[in-house]
């Protein structure tokens, strides 16, 4: 494991790269407010024209395994380009794959999605590890909350621009293209300062950065299976404990108001813990404590709902104080091999979370969602504590 140098620490602790960071947040929040203005119309483009669900849903699964098979390739890609200019291509291919669907027959429709998400997890990946390649360490946990909370700004108001546009026409798809390149200016304009990432001559395996810091991988991936299994099935599930479906949509919306305003105070937080294993721990605790006391105070809405935004917050906080115990441990090219492992254990959280909690659910009544919940954070909880325990000071 490449631990900081030296002369890295040098480098980092007194000065923190704003122009890259600025330049890195912006283009990937950019990308987020296009993501959550497009997925929605993609979606309804097809139900619009006679579409099956089972066929919407299969074509937006798409997204998640072009996700995971993308992963390896962002490294190696950004090594042979450059960060900058391997961000600046995705953008430009993953822009012109989505105007691609206003002009596609149906079945290009899977190659397109397939394109698009390769090009946003590259650029997810290559975003992260240069805004913890210039965030000093002592900062490293603050920098990650003003990401973590401007990329959560982006994607809601992708969906209120849905709102106000629509879905006819060429228009949102203009404006989504319109967006995506806009993020690119940004990135153009910090291109000098953008990480090096050396090539190698010996092939490095991806997968074992799976395992060189699991405390942090296995957190994005509960995180990725919280988030994406609760948010997709919480309707379901407050609909059959009595809510009404927009009481339990604004229940939806208080996690994620959580998560926007939760993740800068516990990043200042994880930046004065020596190890934010501890911190990471706490958050899977409250996850757990949280889901399994849902039923003794979901009878009282605004009761859950406060409950529920604190709940939001804390847990999100899986994905952005990981990052950024990530960042302390590795540096250079291994750092960006470590950010495409961690973005795909989020990717593969996404795919087996819904399948898990609806599985719960199925097999014991609404009980099963906390259960199925539970579960991922009490799996999470053995791990941390047993790195903690085991291997004091390291991943």
């Amino acid at each position: 494991m490449n631990v900081h140098p030296d002369h890295d620490l040098h480098d980092h602790i007194d000065y923190t790269h704003w122009r890259s960071i600025a330049a890195a947040i912006a283009s990937i929040s950019v990308v987020g407010i296009a993501i959550g203005l497009g997925t929605p119309l993609l979606s309804v483009i097809l139900e619009s024209r006679g579409y099956s669900a089972t066929m919407i849903g299969l074509n937006t699964a798409v997204a998640g395994i072009a996700s995971i098979l993308a992963a390896p390739l962002a490294t190696p890609l950004a090594a042979r380009l450059g960060v900058a200019w391997a961000m600046l291509a995705m953008i430009l291919v993953g822009a012109l794959a989505f105007v691609g669907f206003y002009f596609a027959p149906f079945w290009l429709w899977f190659p397109l999605r397939a394109i698009l998400h390769v090009a946003l997890t590259v650029l997810f990946i290559l975003s992260e590890f240069w805004i913890s390649m210039s965030a000093p360490p002592r900062r490293r946990g603050f920098v990650l909350g003003i990401y973590a909370t401007v990329l959560s700004l982006g994607f809601a108001l992708g969906p209120y621009l849905f709102a106000k546009m629509g879905s006819s026409g060429f228009l949102p798809f203009g404006v989504t293209f319109a967006l995506v390149m806009i993020a690119a200016l940004p990135v153009a304009l910090a291109a000098s300062e953008s990480p090096k990432i050396p090539p190698t001559e010996e092939p490095v395996g991806f997968w074992r950065f799976i395992w060189l810091v699991p405390t942090a991988t296995a957190a994005v991936l509960v995180f990725g299976a919280v988030e994406t299994g609760g948010f997709a099935l919480f309707p379901i599930y407050g609909d059959r404990i009595g809510y009404s479906e927009g009481d339990a949509a604004l229940l939806l919306s208080m996690i994620g108001l959580g998560n926007v305003i939760l993740q800068i105070p516990l990043g200042l937080v994880s930046d004065r813990i020596r190890d934010r294993r501890w911190l990471l721990l706490i958050c899977a605790v409250v996850g757990l404590v949280g889901i399994l006391g849902l039923p003794l105070y979901a009878t009282n809405w605004h009761v859950t709902a406060i409950v529920l935004f604190l709940w939001g917050g804390v847990v999100a906080a899986l994905y952005t104080v990981g990052l950024a115990h990530l960042g302390t441990k590795l540096t250079g090219r291994e750092l960006a091999s470590a950010n495409a492992a961690f973005v795909f254990c989020y990717g593969f959280g996404m795919l087996v979370g819904p399948q898990l909690i609806g599985i719960g659910m199925d097999l014991f009544g609404p009980p099963g969602f906390g259960y199925a919940l539970a579960l991922f954070f009490g799996l999470y909880i053995l791990l941390a504590a047993g790195r903690i325990v085991i291997n004091p000071g390291r991943g």
